[in-house]
């Protein structure tokens, strides 16, 4: 039996088979051809059928593409026809339709957008944009650790290692987290938990600050920021149709990534109120009221506490984390303590409390029966190390059975930055009495934590000097998150703009000051109330003169809309 011999057919005999040219041929049949084929191809489309003859694929071809559940052919620029798309804004996702991120949203855009026209030459109010929406420290000017980007520095190019200029303690911390690493890198994948001896720091760590409660590494998980342990937590513990779906906890004012979270999972989103009228705190009988009306529609299952709070800046007291606790345990709650800003602690008589060491002073009826998940960051702090994505949570009384799962859930992403754990490794386990690094690092730690307490008591004093602005003191985290009085005529006219009233206000303030604040509705507030959230990040200098222009803006808005 001889061979067939099959001719490739180039794109150029494709665009010449259509209606009215002649047919091309392959072996078998004789005939015209086109393309490079030869006599003795026979051919490879049917041959053309009379007008009375038919068939299904005739049939077929005769219907529209609707009727044949194609996509419909759109007409593009240059006149051809192209297809749809595949993926379309009717036929994507709905939930991820549903995720709002104020942060990052609209405001932030035009933002962007500002800065681009002022660096192509066009007139504004204003000659820059300060971005005060978003706790990125070193963006706004703090500067890094030395040592901390000093073992960085060795970590990622070994070679340094020889070179006199880096100190002893650093080199030695470097090697020892090479050593940690696959092929003694720090681009090569990790454990899906994380590096084995960063974890055990990340233990010994929460031992030292929780007064010797105890800490299994086995229990720590290290994550790429604190989010992706907040968002693989609240992954577990969604489940459930209609009135069964779970339904989480969470302060309103909110940080977004909370509300997001859940929109994106489809989880519903059970809010309770801070009482702003006390210093934004949380109150045990609001607690209770959400989730009392919560279980009419669907089951609760877990409780969100942000202390210090972003955005409202209230520090939690002993007390109230005492109570909360009792009510989880009361309520069979999952509890998620959101800690980031735990070193953020400014005023007078507040203090930081973490939820597991108060859990676990209160004894065995509690502390081994309430399931805790707590989160830590290298994003904020003193270190605002945003960019590296470095973060823990520890797990408290999680069922065996689930704790597998989380692992499994966690090695699909593979790992967290390498780079992001070696600098949780250093924050956890900084410089120590003795070593070469200590005192400068002291120094460094205590100069930034010192200066955001002061620009803390300057945000508040400056901007209740503003008669329409109420704003309570910034016990701790990064923001003031101030109440605005915003005129009956502004509020009319951001309806007919279909905006809410402090987007309208604070979209008008960067058009005519650069300053980009975050309005307090992209939070969440009591209905009737108005806000913006503001960091106290800037250097002093460029705060005083950001906060002496929204005092002017307001009142300037104020006489425009009166």
């Amino acid at each position: 039996m001889s061979a067939t011999r099959v001719q490739l057919i180039s794109p150029r005999t494709l665009r010449l088979l259509s209606p009215g040219r002649s047919a091309l041929f392959l072996p078998g049949g004789g005939g015209p051809h086109r393309g490079g084929g030869g006599p003795g191809f026979r051919s490879l489309v049917s041959p053309p059928m009379s007008s009375s003859s038919s068939s299904p694929g005739r049939a077929l071809s005769s219907l529209s593409t609707t009727r044949r559940g194609l996509p419909k052919p759109k007409m593009s620029d240059n006149g051809t026809t192209s297809r749809g798309k595949v993926l379309t804004i009717d036929n994507m996702n709905p939930t991820v339709k549903k995720v709002e991120y104020a942060v990052r949203g609209p405001i932030v855009q035009r933002a962007v957008e500002l800065e681009k026209e002022l660096s192509e030459g066009m007139k504004k109010p204003f000659a820059e944009v300060i971005k005060a929406n978003i706790g990125d420290a070193q963006a706004m000017g703090q500067q890094p650790i030395t040592f901390f980007r000093q073992v960085l520095a060795l970590c990622s190019y070994p070679e340094l290692l020889s070179d006199s200029m880096f100190p002893e303690d650093a080199k030695s911390r470097a090697c020892r987290i090479l050593n940690s690493c696959g092929g003694n890198s720090m681009g090569a994948y990790s454990a899906s938990q994380g590096i084995d001896s960063v974890r055990q720091d990340v233990a010994r760590f929460i031992e030292r600050r929780d007064g010797g409660v105890p800490c299994d590494p086995d229990n720590v998980y290290l994550t790429t920021g604190a989010s992706d342990g907040i968002v693989t937590m609240l992954k577990l513990l969604v489940c459930g149709e209609g009135a069964t779906r779970t339904g989480v906890m969470i302060s309103i004012p909110q940080y977004p990534l909370y509300s997001a979270a859940l929109a994106e999972l489809g989880a519903v989103q059970i809010n309770y109120y801070l009482n702003e009228e006390k210093c934004w705190s949380l109150d045990i009988g609001e607690l209770q009221r959400s989730l009392d009306e919560a279980r009419l529609h669907c089951n609760p299952r877990a409780l969100c506490i942000i202390n210090p709070g972003n955005p409202t800046g209230q520090v939690q007291s002993r007390e109230c984390i005492e109570d909360v606790i009792r009510f989880a345990a009361k309520e069979r709650l999952f509890l998620m303590a959101d800690e980031v800003y735990q070193d953020n602690v400014y005023a007078e008589g507040c203090q930081f409390h973490s939820f597991k060491k108060v859990l676990f002073e209160m004894g065995p009826e509690y502390s081994e029966t309430v399931e805790l998940a707590s989160f830590h960051s290298t994003s904020k702090c003193y270190m605002g190390e945003c960019g590296f994505r470095g973060g823990y949570m520890e797990i408290i009384n999680m069922d065996n059975d689930v704790k597998d799962q989380l692992t499994k859930l966690l090695s699909v992403r593979l790992c967290s930055p390498v780079p992001g754990q070696a600098l949780m490794d250093l924050v956890v386990n900084p410089p120590q009495p003795g070593e070469p690094s200590y005192e400068r690092f002291i120094k460094e730690r205590t100069a930034t934590l010192s200066a955001l307490a002061e620009k803390a008591r300057l945000t508040e004093q400056v901007l209740n000097t503003v008669e329409g602005i109420r704003c309570n003191p910034v016990q701790g985290a990064m923001y003031s998150f101030p109440r605005i009085t915003i005129p009956e005529k502004a509020i009319q006219e951001a309806k007919k703009l279909g905006q809410q009233p402090d987007m309208f206000y604070c979209m008008k303030m960067l058009e005519e000051t650069g300053i980009c604040l975050v309005p307090g509705s992209g939070f969440g507030q009591k209905e009737g109330t108005y806000h913006f959230r503001m960091t106290i990040l800037p250097p002093t200098d460029k705060l005083k003169i950001l906060l002496n222009n929204v005092k002017e803006f307001h009142q300037r808005f104020t006489q425009q809309y009166s």
